[in-house]
């Protein structure tokens, strides 16, 4: 069967803007402040000038180039830190988050994810407003017998687990990184998110876990515990707490193997995405459509994408199949 390609984008970021790429690096703004970074599919003359691109305060340099890996800011990191917030707020339609320089390029959340967040948000509330749970009315409604669970693998910092939380579901989040976890219980104390019934019982929270990712769900499975929708972003190349090794190319069939084994009877999503040049959106559609044989869905192969303001580009920044049960 012929697989359709999709265009997966947001143009709702308002903290956020993609300015400009080319010759292998992106132009951004993340809040107030504006980054260099590589992007090495960008085999294409940059549009703004020079003088644009000086105006950025700070550029990651990949050790590809030949210089230093790292960042080198305008200023030095000791004045810097007097005007860039080692950390500071950013948000996406009322989720808050912070945003930082990281060692690995990144600045705390993928701006590209931000329509799997709209997807996520929107799948768990339309699941639970048949039951009752309709978010402005919780008083007024009756709630639910049983809570959405929602599992995000690999969560990094927890903006996707920040919106399914806001949706109504109850949200366990794991990643192998000490400081990212830190992250993560920081963006989560800007949010106030924890649904509580009138009796004043908890309805839907979340539980921030830092663990190697395939111990934690054979764990689960296990235990017994099911979940109705699975985010999972695997490395290409990672290691575990206890210095476990993955290798995405192969472990990503046990890994999906695994997921499957800790879904409910009626599962509502799973999303896998990658950043791996050796994975193509098709190739995650495939496998993904593998894993999930005998549910009752649908996947959805495609790229993250950011509109470039410059030329108004649509640039494709990650792989990413959707499994979704419409049927709901």
């Amino acid at each position: 069967m012929k697989k359709e390609i999709k265009i997966f984008y947001s143009q709702d970021w308002k903290d956020y803007e993609l300015l400009d790429t080319g010759e292998e690096e992106k132009l951004e703004k993340f809040g107030q402040y504006i980054f260099v970074r590589p992007y090495e599919d960008a085999v294409w003359k940059k549009t703004l000038n020079e003088k644009e691109w000086a105006k950025a305060d700070g550029k990651f340099w990949s050790s590809k180039v030949g210089a230093k890996a790292g960042w080198k800011f305008k200023l030095s990191r000791s004045n810097l830190d007097n005007k860039l917030e080692k950390k500071w707020e950013m948000s996406y339609k009322g989720i808050k988050f912070l945003a930082s320089p990281t060692p690995f390029r990144h600045l705390g959340f993928f701006p590209e994810q931000a329509s799997h967040w709209d997807f996520i948000e929107r799948k768990i509330k339309e699941a639970l407003t048949p039951q009752g749970l309709a978010l402005g009315s919780l008083k007024a409604r009756p709630f639910p017998a049983k809570p959405i669970k929602f599992l995000n693998l690999f969560g990094y910092t927890g903006v996707a687990s920040l919106f399914a939380l806001r949706a109504g579901a109850d949200v366990t989040h794991i990643d192998a990184s000490k400081q990212t976890i830190q992250w993560v219980k920081e963006n989560q104390k800007f949010n106030n998110l924890d649904i509580r019934c009138p009796s004043g019982h908890r309805m839907s929270g979340m539980r921030v876990i830092e663990d190697d990712t395939v111990k934690f769900i054979e764990r689960e499975e296990k235990r017994g515990n099911k979940y109705d929708a699975v985010i999972m972003d695997p490395p290409k190349f990672g290691r575990g707490p206890k210095g476990e090794i993955w290798k995405i190319e192969k472990d990503l069939p046990k890994l999906l193997s695994q997921v499957r084994k800790i879904l409910s009877d009626k599962p509502l999503f799973v999303i896998l995405n990658s950043y791996s040049i050796n994975l193509s959106s098709l190739s995650l559609g495939y496998a993904l459509e593998d894993a999930m044989s005998g549910f009752n869905g649908e996947v959805s192969s495609g790229e993250l994408c950011l509109l470039e303001k410059s030329n108004n580009r649509t640039i494709s920044l990650s792989s990413t199949a959707i499994w979704e049960n419409k049927k709901l």
